[in-house]
């Protein structure tokens, strides 16, 4: 079932150690199937060099594990809630990437402050709040999805075009329009929080980029009118 997907999604998640995103098993990706509303999604605790496409574990939007010998992440229903509210994605990555978590774990949002952020995300990434005892004791990792989705809607955020969001004192989850591009949003996501810290560090005053600067770049790359790169020519 779903074998196609199942390589997309283990490949996915091989990225993370190659980029140095995951120490020990503290990550994981999914990729999902809008069409039989199923996901893919890595193992619980399974060391990276010892998986394989076979081991990736198939759920289904209410939770269920539909196939897999394992148990699917201890993340699965953060995944599950996300792609359930955000209708237009495609692959979810979790990881504690050490910057990004940092700033989580800070309680930051991240600013904008240059073009290489910019260039891929749109404006501040967001942190939401810590969930509550009565949340984390209910359904903690369903409700970090919840909290999640909720915060932007109320901020008003463009889950497409800020494809990463911060978990306070826990870390980052990103997201893309399938497992591949998720990765590279986490990628995008640790380089920028790194800046941003070297950043402040620099000039304790600094200042988040001008809007029109950020606007800029966003929307040469991903706007109506976007000329970055090369486009297909007959």
């Amino acid at each position: 079932m779903l074998e196609k997907l199942k390589q997309e999604v283990y490949e996915a998640n091989m990225l993370l150690p190659k980029y140095g995103l995951v120490t020990f098993t503290w990550g994981n990706v999914s990729g999902i199937d809008r069409e039989q509303g199923l996901f893919v999604i890595k193992p619980s605790g399974v060391e990276y060099d010892r998986l394989t496409p076979d081991d990736m574990v198939v759920v289904d939007l209410e939770g269920n594990q539909v196939e897999g010998r394992l148990n699917p992440s201890s993340d699965t229903a953060t995944h599950r809630i996300l792609y359930k509210r955000f209708k237009n994605i495609g692959g979810i990555v979790h990881t504690h990437s050490s910057w990004a978590t940092s700033w989580a774990q800070a309680g930051r949002d991240i600013p904008c402050y240059g073009t290489t952020h910019a260039d891929y995300i749109y404006g501040s990434v967001p942190c939401v709040r810590n969930l509550t005892k009565e949340e984390i004791d209910e359904a903690y990792e369903r409700n970090t999805g919840v909290l999640i989705a909720d915060e932007f809607e109320h901020r008003n955020l463009d889950y497409i075009a800020t494809p990463a969001v911060l978990c306070k004192n826990h870390g980052p989850f990103t997201w893309g329009k399938d497992a591949a591009e998720a990765v590279h949003n986490s990628v995008v996501l640790e380089e920028v929080a790194k800046m941003a810290a070297r950043c402040e560090w620099i000039n304790q005053e600094n200042q988040p980029a001008p809007k029109d600067l950020q606007d800029k770049h966003y929307f040469r790359k991903h706007g109506e009118n976007a000329y970055y790169g090369q486009s297909e020519k007959g």
